[in-house]
């Protein structure tokens, strides 16, 4: 019976109730800080009267900055507010109501830092098999911790902003010398994203990853593979993956996936006490990744080693504070079957075995052209569905310098 109008909201919808992700739109009068509801956007500015004596002043703005910065209880209440505003029978006094696809979305906070995990099991091995042949597929370390490295909080762009080939050295087996120019070998990391909010805090505990994350977003974390091959060892990535990351336009509060928690796959030995769950925080996302209009894959988010909680209690194990705006990312998101692989480097076996698209043309890597989309959902109370918003990217040929 709610006032909004709108057939994709409701329960058995991504965009129902259940889910209210939070972005920011560009409208005629600047970019205002929104609800998604279906098909549509819920400006909060317009209703900011209604939200109580507390909540104005944090989403009267053009970026989720200062509510990010408000912490679990506010981010509590305002949901459970608007909850009641959008299930009511009436519309609040201005509510407006914008279509998505009419409007721009701009990225909804300012990125303050940026961490890449590399959490699944499936995807490690793979790689390891593809660029270290005849060596073991697992460094000793990665069932100890979470792996991870420093990204570039610059080069993250929110979902439909287009990415350039990027340059830089590489050197294919037999070579001689490295080459520079164009990547080769464009390729797109489906990941999960985290965003975080709250008090900054070191060496934040497992059953604290309420308090300091406020939602999740699809990632795109673009890789260019024959630059990575030449340059990762020892170091780990550099040129290859921080020219560009993208992010969903629309953030789903962690709270609505309090359906969706599963165990983490059981560790094959002990954990170090900080990485230790009370309670498990897995999720079970289902993911989809398209290149054009073809479906390439359908990984599964549970099949993470590590949950998002213990990456960040990783991540601040050694007193380095987690702050408002810190995004960190899941790693590439891969299944045990060929079908649910998270990037091309997988589905084409180092490009060895060719993907084919619906207008019969076949990829090894990504193209000029090409456009990926990630998109994702979770299971909902009551037999929903729990959305995630889409993040998507068009590859334009290498920038003239």
């Amino acid at each position: 019976m709610s006032w909004i109008e709108d057939p994709e909201f409701a329960l058995d919808k991504p965009f129902g109730p259940q889910t209210l992700p939070y972005g920011v739109l560009v409208t005629s009068a600047g970019p205002v800080v929104s609800v998604r509801v279906g098909r549509h956007a819920l400006p909060l500015r317009r209703i900011a009267g209604s939200l109580g004596p507390r909540l104005p002043e944090l989403v009267d703005r053009d970026s989720l900055d200062p509510l990010l910065a408000a912490g679990r209880e506010s981010w509590s209440e305002l949901r459970e507010r608007l909850t009641e505003i959008v299930t009511a029978e009436s519309a609040p006094p201005g509510a407006e109501l914008l279509r998505t696809d009419w409007h721009t979305l701009v990225l909804p906070f300012r990125v303050a830092d940026y961490v890449d995990f590399y959490s699944s099991r499936h995807h490690a091995e793979n790689v390891g098999h593809i660029f270290r042949r005849g060596s073991a597929p697992l460094l000793e370390n990665w069932t100890h911790l979470p792996v991870a490295y420093h990204g570039r909080a610059g080069t993250v762009y929110v979902s439909g902003t287009d990415v350039h080939r990027p340059c830089g050295q590489r050197k294919a087996p037999g070579d001689l010398q490295p080459a520079f120019g164009p990547t080769r070998r464009l390729d797109f990391e489906a990941e999960v994203g985290f965003v975080c909010g709250g008090e900054p805090s070191g060496r934040v505990a497992t059953s604290d990853i309420e308090e300091h994350v406020f939602g999740v977003g699809l990632v795109n974390d673009w890789s260019a593979r024959d630059i990575q091959a030449w340059e990762y060892q020892p170091l780990g990535p550099f040129l290859s993956k921080s020219f560009a990351t993208s992010l969903a336009g629309w953030i789903t509060p962690l709270e609505a996936f309090a359906h969706a928690r599963v165990p983490t796959p059981v560790p094959e030995h002990g954990l170090q006490p900080y990485l230790v769950e009370s309670e498990p925080w897995g999720l079970d996302l289902g993911l989809e990744i398209r290149c054009n209009d073809t479906v390439l894959s359908r990984p599964r988010f549970a099949d993470m080693a590590w949950s998002p909680a213990q990456q960040l209690a990783h991540m601040t194990v050694n007193g380095a504070p987690v702050r408002p705006g810190d995004l960190f990312a899941s790693g590439t998101v891969s299944g045990p079957e060929r079908g649910q692989r998270g990037c091309l480097l997988e589905l084409t076996w180092g490009g060895a075995e060719p993907v084919s698209l619906e207008d019969g043309e076949q990829r090894t890597f990504l193209q000029d052209g090409d456009r990926v989309t990630l998109g994702g959902t979770a299971p909902g109370p009551d037999g929903s569905v729990v959305g995630l918003g889409e993040v998507t990217g068009t590859v334009l040929a290498a920038a003239r310098r």
